[in-house]
């Protein structure tokens, strides 16, 4: 059995005013297995996001099915949904979702806050990540006071300091400046190559070449994928650049 299985999920919205059906995902169904760093891309409009939010249990999908390690998302009671999340799924997002009130050390202790850890515990748990991802020494700033490829690091160490079943990222390098991308991409290799799954929403062809398959979306379906296998962050770049263009110009699976 995999770690993540999404059976025939759909998703369909009503317009606010009209009442008309928008269908945002119609038939999608894959698997990830545990330890697989998966990419998922498709152009504006293709359900991508969508697809992310039922899978981080922020929205339901309107049929289909959903199962982590056993569980299904739908049967989780709205009560129990938050501690949920913060216990299984780690989350890494464009934006960085930093609370600038808080030091960078109390945005990455907060799941661990709202769990009811003690201080303890939350330090020992933070002091490996913060070295292997090079943030022990602004723990004690704020948001405002370092870089964005910090905030992103600390945002990824907030991410990881639970243990999560699977990683979910959105667009985790579209507010970096290059050299800040490269970094946060050699990170989630690392965390990968240690046995993190990592699920990641992105634009970027060279933010999925560092992913061992790549799913597209279009038009709210699964159109193609492709894996790594042997091939170089180069190769598989252009193997990804190449679907992209067939994605664009309306090629058929």
């Amino acid at each position: 059995m995999s770690l993540l299985e999404v059976n025939n999920l759909k998703k369909i919205y009503k317009t606010r005013f009209g009442g008309q059906e928008v269908e945002a995902l119609r038939d999608v169904s894959f698997g990830v297995e545990e330890g697989e760093y998966v990419a998922i891309m498709g152009e504006s409009g293709s359900g991508k996001t969508t697809l992310l939010n039922i899978l981080a249990a922020l929205d339901k999908a309107t049929a289909g099915k959903i199962v982590l390690k056993g569980m299904e998302l739908s049967e989780i009671s709205e009560k129990d949904i938050a501690a949920f999340r913060r216990d299984n799924l780690g989350f890494v997002f464009q934006e960085f979702n930093l609370l600038d009130t808080f030091s960078i050390e109390d945005n990455i202790f907060l799941p661990l806050v709202l769990a009811g850890k003690d201080y303890r515990f939350m330090k020992e748990k933070l002091d490996p990540i913060a070295e292997k991802l090079g943030i022990s020494g602004i723990l004690k700033k704020y948001p405002y006071e370092v870089s964005g490829g910090q905030k992103q690091r600390a945002a990824v160490a907030r991410a990881l300091i639970t243990d999560p079943m699977i990683i979910l990222a959105d667009e985790p390098t579209g507010a970096l400046d290059s050299k800040s991308s490269d970094e946060l991409l050699r990170l989630f290799g690392e965390v990968n190559a240690l046995g993190q799954t990592i699920l990641m929403v992105t634009h970027s062809a060279k933010a999925a070449s560092c992913a061992g398959r790549v799913l597209f979306i279009k038009d709210g379906e699964v159109f193609h994928q492709i894996y790594r296998g042997a091939n170089t962050n180069q190769s598989f770049y252009q193997k990804i650049t190449e679907t992209l263009t067939l994605l664009a110009g309306g090629g058929s699976r």
